[in-house]
């Protein structure tokens, strides 16, 4: 890193040594020389900082009764030029320590060294360790320099025995304070001018989980956690003799200096270098708290319950199941991050190894499956932001999606934004998943908003630049081309309302037609505008306001005045091979190839066949991931699309058996999901309330009814049978699942056949889906 040849971490051993042998000689003279010599050779002889200082008379042997430890920094060797010298002079009880002291900390301060000092007996060290975290930590970590050892070891030995055996409040206090110091300077990876000893993800947190260690509660800090703190040691040594004094904070005129003095090309690449240690040592932190609670929390949840295909939870974490082995699917390393995030548990250790280390590359284009996960994931919104950092800090994103490796811990180096450049775009997915409500392509939005900022990897304009990675990301993860036509022009004028609304005449028209030219359709609108509020939000104060928020609002409600020229989508209708099997009348059932048809009488179709084969294939443990129901004559046909939750898909005889049993009207289907709802755990992770829309305007025969909501199972079972309840007939359907959002939307008509017009009965049919979802 450095065009020198001499690192930093040498010159730090180095001057401890030198440190060290300078100690002993002053230990030996306060022990050896008689009382009243204080101001004479002793003080004069050792003036000079300790590199090269005068030895003098050595004193004699090991001093007895008095031991002399280093704490701190220069305990841990990691002296850094402005630090100061952290010392405990133990001592068994003798009369004259008082003396000794004295004639060993005035040559310190004649040397003109910071020194923090303190004379104890082991009893006495102990008893303030007890009480006091900073004396517990320092002593726990303590190296002794000079006179009896065996005082050390007992000191050392005896605060180590009193922090694990009340290593569940010494570490209660541990975390605390780590909270504070984290609350009080913030993240390191993200700050403009980041502290580098105190702030989350610095030098005291890899201390601190040194300590945890000590406890035996935990691992030690890995390599990667230790190559990150070795970083931010050279970077703080660096910035001392930058400065030419103790400074902790790196602060943004001192940032090319620090850069230089490392050997890096500028102060981006330094901060890019920071950016990822905090990042390192922030993850691995955290990874040994949830190792501490494991052990110190109490017996965790027995068994393993079933997430995903080839996922399950154990003992509080993600973790793959039994006999499954990522080496044949490549598809899980999604899938496990997916579960994860939509059950808000953190993924195990031993799963991210085992799928970081064997997972086979991702086919190109990605299968459906992959790319669903991936909106599974993007779509838990906050709980997916530690799932993320999970697999970047596994080496898993850049290999799923190369181009990730241009924006991965980029600095932005401006107050406005509060992230690295690949932490901002996570961020915005995460906040956009509480919009996913307000588009009609939820899958796009969040992918829009994964990728929206992509092009700050590249040089130019970001926005331009970004829709060229967009397009070439979209068609990689086998999006169709006309979704990667769209993905492209959502990035390409993400900052198209926010800059228009602020920036231009709203009453001006030409204003109004040329976002209306730029954005092309209302599903391209609403995509930029719920981005725009997601962006901003993940952006920071200075970005996004309610001044702000209703510019854009207005822009976009003028846009949409002028796009309002769109038609809803037409109803379903019947392919011509579901047409054939209309004609034919009677009830037939055919399962296999991932697809499940229905074709029923329509008079059954009204009491409500769509709902309640939905619930059979529920019961089954069947994802429908879309369907579609339509009629012709007398004869309605649904035909689902559906994959299994987890393990194999269910015999198909037995499905195709329980939907002839509800056909026939025989099979009360209730019980069944009842009972597998109660041994179903309420998810951790919150997400958007459902919504429930009733479209005027879009048929001329039926009342469309739009539902969003979050997928889970037996959704699609609760709303039919809310529509059921109220007395109405499902004619036509087409149902969605993007990622984990339900969009479905139904046609509907009351018991004579006629649309919904009565306004109380419009409300009492949304009140009524909506307690249903609820």
């Amino acid at each position: 890193m450095r065009g020198d040849a001499r690192s930093y971490a040498a010159v730090r051993r180095d001057r401890a040594a030198d440190i060290d042998r300078w100690l002993a000689d002053l230990l030996r003279s306060a022990c050896g020389t008689p009382h009243g010599a204080l101001g004479g050779v002793a003080r004069g002889a050792r003036r000079d900082p300790p590199r090269g200082v005068s030895r003098g008379a050595p004193g004699g042997g090991v001093p007895e009764g008095v031991a002399l430890v280093a704490v701190g920094s220069l305990g841990r060797g990691e002296l850094a030029p402005g630090s100061d010298l952290d010392l405990v002079l133990l001592h068994d009880g003798r009369r004259d320590v008082a003396r000794v002291a004295d004639r060993l900390w005035y040559p310190i301060w004649d040397a003109g060294a910071g020194l923090d000092h303190s004379v104890r007996t082991v009893e006495e060290a102990a008893a303030v360790a007890r009480d006091d975290l900073r004396a517990a930590l320092g002593l726990i970590q303590a190296r002794h320099v000079a006179g009896d050892p065996e005082l050390t070891r007992a000191a050392r030995g005896t605060v180590l025995a009193g922090w694990r055996a009340d290593a569940r409040r010494r570490l209660g206090e541990l975390r605390e304070a780590a909270e504070g110091r984290a609350e009080a300077c913030g993240e390191l990876a993200f700050l403009l001018e980041p502290d580098l000893r105190d702030a989350r993800g610095g030098l005291r947190d890899v201390q601190a989980m040194q300590a945890v260690a000590a406890a035996w509660v935990a691992p030690a800090p890995g390599p990667r956690s230790r190559e990150a703190y070795e970083l931010l040691l050279d970077v703080r040594h660096a910035l001392h003799l930058v400065t030419a004094r103790g400074a902790d904070r790196l602060v943004l005129q001192e940032q090319d200096a620090v850069a230089g003095a490392l050997g890096l090309l500028d102060a981006e690449a330094l901060m890019r270098r920071l950016a990822e240690a905090g990042r390192t040592v922030a993850h691995a932190f955290d990874a040994t708290w949830r190792a501490a609670d494991r052990l110190l929390g109490g017996p965790v949840p027995r068994g393993r319950r079933p997430l995903a295909d080839g996922v399950v939870e154990h003992g509080g974490e993600v973790a793959l199941a039994r006999g499954v082995s990522p080496r044949t699917d490549p598809v899980l390393v999604l899938r496990a991050a997916a579960a994860a995030a939509q059950a808000g548990l953190p993924l195990a250790p031993a799963a991210v190894t085992a799928l970081a280390a064997q997972s086979p590359p991702m086919p190109v284009p990605w299968p459906a499956a992959a790319r669903d996960a991936l909106v599974a994931l993007l779509g838990a919104g906050r709980a997916a932001v530690p799932v993320w950092e999970e697999l970047d800090q596994a080496g898993v994103l850049v290999r799923l999606l190369p181009d990730w490796e241009r924006v991965r811990h980029r600095p932005q180096r401006n107050p406005v934004h509060r992230y690295t450049v690949d932490r901002h775009l996570i961020e915005t997915a995460a906040a956009a998943a509480a919009h996913t409500r307000d588009v009609s392509r939820p899958d796009l939005l969040l992918i829009a908003a994964l990728l929206h900022d992509v092009g700050k990897g590249w040089p130019g304009d970001h926005s331009a630049t970004g829709a060229v990675v967009a397009r070439d990301i979209g068609t990689r993860i086998g999006l169709p081309p006309a979704d990667v036509a769209v993905l492209e022009r959502v990035v390409r004028h993400h900052l198209l309302l926010p800059e228009t609304a602020t920036r231009r005449d709203l009453d001006d028209p030409v204003t109004i037609s040329r976002v209306a030219e730029a954005v092309g359709s209302r599903e391209v609108l609403e995509l930029l505008a719920a981005l725009a509020v997601a962006d901003g939000a993940a952006t920071g104060p200075a970005a996004w306001n309610a001044w702000k928020a209703s510019l854009v609002a207005d822009l976009v409600r003028r846009t949409r005045s002028v796009l309002s020229g769109a038609q809803p989508p037409p109803a379903p209708t019947l392919s011509a091979d579901r047409a054939s099997l209309a004609r034919h009348g009677g009830c037939a059932v055919r399962v296999g190839g991932g697809a499940v048809t229905v074709v029923a009488p329509a008079v059954r179709h009204s009491a409500g066949l769509l709902w309640r084969a939905a619930g059979v294939l529920a019961a089954h443990r069947m994802v429908v991931r879309a369907a579609s129901a339509a009629s012709a004559g007398g004869t309605a046909v649904i035909e689902f699309s559906v994959v299994p939750e987890y393990g194999s898909p269910p015999d198909p005889a037995t499905l195709e058996a329980d939907l002839r049993l509800v056909l026939a009207g025989r099979l009360d289907i209730e019980e069944r999901l009842a009972r597998r709802a109660r041994s179903m755990r309420p998810s951790r992770v919150p997400v958007a309330p459902p919504r429930v829309t009733l479209l005027d305007d879009a048929s001329a025969t039926a009342t469309v009814i739009e539902v969003r909501a979050h997928d889970r199972p037996g959704l699609l079972w609760r709303i039919g049978r809310a529509f059921g309840d109220c007395g109405l007939d499902v004619r036509a359907a087409r149902v969605e699942t993007l990622g984990a959002e339900a969009v479905d939307v139904f046609y509907v008509v009351d018991r004579a056949g006629r649309p919904l017009t009565d306004a109380v009965q419009r409300a009492q049919v949304r009140d009524q889906v909506l307690a249903a979802l609820r």
